[in-house]
């Protein structure tokens, strides 16, 4: 790479000219190319990856695997897990892939003798923990819990993130606080509404009976000293580096809870699964790399097709919060307007994510998807294997319904085959027809445990940095976020000059 952005090289505007010229549709793709099925899906950590009904073909692959090549997406891969400054705006390395690294132990030694403290009673009869932080320091625990806590022996885990103190108010409501830990997650330590919520929780212990409210508090910061200052006892922080972000700090004692309430065999299989998919990434060709592939076709879909969204729809109830937890990620990454150089793009960084769970869903907002006159990419994940012993037929049919989706958005119906089920009623028959040629992916899992939650965040991860990196931008800062901070805070205390009039009378009307 010669410092050129990948924008204006001749490989971008090439794919600018396959955006122009005349594209088949998905289902005369399949039926012109017997081998697309293989071409666009592969396995990779155990995952199977389907790409085929996505709006792309041989030649729109062989042009982004050539903007790949001259983003020299291999030479960042490489910098990305070798610890190198990969974060130009802040000067620092992404070393969140070092932590499930083969040789990690030393960066885990703390927490797992935590884990064991708290497990092994020396902080007395816990049976509750309170997960207490925000953004990525609660989406992540609380995706990590929520999808595999059921099979733990560990206390039970509440996440509480929101400054809203209906959130806190609830998760007490389901804690004894005589038996409670509280695990406060900031990485300055300093976070607005983690602090306050901790000091609300404090009182809770205090009220609760418990006499000594901070020898129940555990601490994950990158700021152990003013964890220490505030009077987190000695032994009871965990520290983390400032090189892990928040979106991407699961995998660090930020995932705590995971190991709390599982054991840590649970949190070691979690690293086990992230790092081949890590291996994976690094080693693969692009043409037959999950994240590589994945990467592609979503700047495929936004930056050249103008897709303003997608859909992540989990069809699995264990992976639920899986939405959210994509909306940081890739948001927060990739929702930049300029360069690592700081020139202006003129192009959609980034799709807005959202999703929900299947079936639900289907029953909500796909009828817009299949009918309605948007057609950005969707995305199901699901799970062979149930997580449940209900028996076969709620199972069967939550996955029937998965791939029904895919299939359907493809192939619509015609007007012809509406109108003969329509008794030759035309109005009739315009309603009961579809479009077609609606793309979509399929992620489907054996099954989920902790290794296959670790390769599917981990595959998420390398796609956002792939995505980014095609694109020319840094995924890694996220200056917008501090921006509303920085407001946030001059308003908690009183009325700024300069501040517009709308915003005045809101706090006026507030009583603020």
């Amino acid at each position: 790479m010669t410092g050129l952005l990948p924008s204006k090289s001749r490989e971008w505007a090439a794919l600018r000219a396959l955006v122009g010229a005349e594209r088949p549709s998905l289902p005369d793709r399949f039926a012109g190319d017997d081998a697309r099925l293989a071409r666009f899906s592969l396995e990779a950590a155990g995952i199977y990856f389907d790409f085929s009904k996505l709006h792309w073909g041989p030649a729109e692959l062989a042009g982004l695997t050539r903007l790949a090549e001259v983003a020299d997406l291999a030479g960042w891969r490489a910098k990305l897990a070798a610890g190198a400054v990969v974060n130009g705006s802040e000067g620092r390395a992404a070393t969140h892939m070092a932590l499930r690294a083969p040789d990690r132990r030393a960066a885990h030694a703390a927490t797992k003798a935590l884990v064991e403290r708290v497990r092994g009673g020396v902080f007395g009869d816990i049976a509750h923990v309170i997960h207490i932080g925000i953004g990525g320091s609660a989406l992540g625990p609380q995706l990590l819990v929520d999808a595999l806590g059921a099979g733990g022996d560990g206390p039970a885990v509440q996440v509480v993130s929101n400054i809203d103190g209906v959130a806190l108010a609830r998760a007490c409501a389901l804690c004894d606080p005589a038996r409670t830990l509280l695990v406060l997650v900031s990485k300055t330590f300093t976070t607005l509404e983690t602090m306050t919520n901790a000091d609300s929780a404090l009182a809770w212990l205090a009220a609760g009976g418990v006499a000594d409210p901070k020898r129940r508090v555990v601490a994950v910061t990158a700021a152990p000293d003013r964890a220490r200052a505030w009077g987190v006892p000695d032994g009871q922080t965990l520290d983390f580096a400032e090189s892990v972000g928040g979106r991407y700090s699961l995998w660090s004692a930020v995932g705590l809870p995971l190991a709390l309430r599982c054991g840590w065999p649970a949190f070691e299989a979690l690293l086990d699964g992230a790092a081949a998919m890590d291996a994976h990434f690094l080693a693969a060709p692009f043409e037959r790399n999950a994240p590589v592939l994945a990467a592609m076709a979503d700047v495929w879909a936004a930056a050249f097709l103008g897709c303003a969204t997608r859909g992540i729809f989990a069809y699995d109830e264990r992976l639920r919060l899986l939405p959210a937890f994509l909306q940081q990620l890739e948001m927060e990454s990739n929702g930049k307007r300029v360069t690592r150089d700081g020139t202006p793009v003129d192009f959609p960084t980034a799709a807005i994510s959202w999703g929900g769970v299947g079936t639900d869903a289907q029953h909500a907002v796909f009828q817009l998807l299949h009918q309605g006159t948007h057609a950005d990419p969707l995305e199901f994940v699901a799970v062979v294997e149930p997580g449940h012993g209900l028996g076969g037929s709620h199972h069967r049919q939550l996955l029937a319904n998965c791939f029904a989706q895919g299939a359907a958005l493809m192939a619509g119906r015609s007007a012809e085959t509406a109108l003969a089920t329509s008794g030759g009623d035309p109005v009739l028959a315009a309603a009961k027809s579809f479009p077609g040629n609606r793309p979509s992916a399929t992620i489907l899992l054996a099954r989920l445990d902790a290794f296959a939650l670790g390769a599917l965040l981990a595959f998420y991860e390398a796609r956002t940095f792939g995505a980014a990196t095609l694109m020319g931008i840094n995924p890694f800062d996220q200056w917008g976020v501090e921006l509303g901070k920085e407001m946030a805070t001059a308003l908690s205390g009183g009325v700024p000059d300069g501040l517009d009039a709308s915003t005045r009378a809101l706090l006026g009307r507030a009583g603020l």
